[in-house]
């Protein structure tokens, strides 16, 4: 098979959908790996690192759309992109399709086969693939929101883990899936207050055991979740809905009621945000103030440390991406339930019932639509 990686063109998006070593891989399973002219610089990967495993470099990103049979990226595709992808292509990255309008509709239109990395699952029914990213998420959303709560930054002047005699802050971080644990840990780690809401009691039972007292556990009534966050001197959105736009819990009123120069984290930006006052920014432009309230909803965090965050995507991936390309899509497809699941978009159908929902589009099962 055929395998494209572009280089990401979105604001500040240093990760790239294959490391050399991923890409030798696939080569010595047979296939072809073009890989666009710098497409790794952001992770310290230069050209030279991807001819020595075999890849082509190709300096025109187009010959990469015009020539690839499975194109894998790790941001969704940009409307150039998307206006570039055509029927019979298949395409390997992040979607977020739920918050996406635009970026439906081309892809719709374009009659590309879509798979969404956040959507696939596992046996367990956890998601592979947003996991790794997800972990450096939440644990980048403490240093964002302790940058944040600087005075500089617009926030009340709060140390996170005061000094002696002084009190730490409150940290309140909703939703205990793997952003909010990694986003307790560093939030412990760093000495604030934290306290977790989650409404699954089994969950709230796991990370008690794990963290202990130093960690409260609270069920969200709307009445809890309006009282922890009145109190909280940073927020963070870690709530996950797969595939669906993410239900907007902080209401404007709550935050015209919170304390001036706190802080919101928007983890959950990328589908949407739970925050009723949250829009996606960018890390050349990260924050804005609502209500004398500082808002962080970069859309994509995982970006400013590309090293990290590309090493620990291209772990979750590869095996997917070599059973797509050794056996074809419907054969993979068929042969993997949980890569099924990442099926979004099939010859101009919607194939995830969540997206189609959010967006009010047809839905066709994907066992069907690959039937067809």
């Amino acid at each position: 098979m055929l395998i494209g990686v572009p280089k990401e063109i979105k604001n500040n998006e240093y990760r790239v959908g294959l490391t050399p070593a991923s890409a030798g891989e696939l080569i010595r399973h047979g296939h072809q790996v073009m890989v666009e002219s710098q497409a790794g610089a952001g992770i310290g990967m230069d050209d030279a690192a991807y001819r020595m495993v075999g890849a082509e470099i190709l300096d025109d990103p187009r010959q990469i759309f015009e020539r690839a049979e499975l194109v894998i990226k790790v941001k969704e595709p940009q409307p150039a992109e998307c206006r570039q992808l055509r029927e019979g292509q298949l395409l390997f990255t992040y979607l977020h399709l739920a918050p996406d309008p635009q970026q439906t509709e081309l892809l719709v239109s374009s009659g590309v086969t879509a798979i969404a990395y956040e959507t696939v699952t596992n046996r367990r029914g956890g998601l592979p693939l947003l996991e790794p990213m997800s972990e450096v998420a939440g644990r980048m959303s403490i240093q964002a929101g302790a940058m944040c709560l600087e005075k500089s930054h617009g926030g009340a002047g709060l140390l996170l883990g005061g000094v002696t005699g002084v009190a730490s802050a409150n940290v309140v971080v909703i939703g205990g899936g793997v952003v909010g644990t990694n986003a307790i840990r560093m939030a412990m780690g760093l000495e604030a207050r934290v306290t977790v809401l989650d409404r699954s009691l089994e969950r709230l039972a796991e990370l008690d055991m794990q963290f202990g007292g130093r960690l409260n556990t609270i069920y969200p009534t709307r009445e809890a979740l309006e009282a922890y966050v009145l109190d909280a001197d940073l927020v963070i959105g870690a709530v996950l809905v797969p595939g669906a736009a993410t239900p907007k819990l902080v209401t404007r009123d709550m935050l015209g009621r919170m304390r001036p120069g706190s802080v919101l984290v928007d983890v959950a930006i990328d589908q949407g945000g739970c925050f009723e006052t949250s829009r996606p920014t960018t890390h050349a432009d990260p924050t804005y103030i609502v209500d004398n309230v500082v808002h962080y909803c970069v859309a994509n965090m995982p970006g400013a440390v590309a090293r990290t965050s590309t090493f620990a995507l291209n772990n979750a991936t590869l095996p997917f991406a070599l059973a797509l390309a050794d056996k074809g899509f419907p054969q993979a497809l068929a042969d993997n339930p949980g890569l099924l699941d990442g099926l979004n978009v099939h010859r101009g159908r919607i194939t995830h019932e969540a997206v189609a929902t959010s967006l009010g589009y047809d839905y066709l099962p994907a066992r069907e639509a690959l039937a067809l």
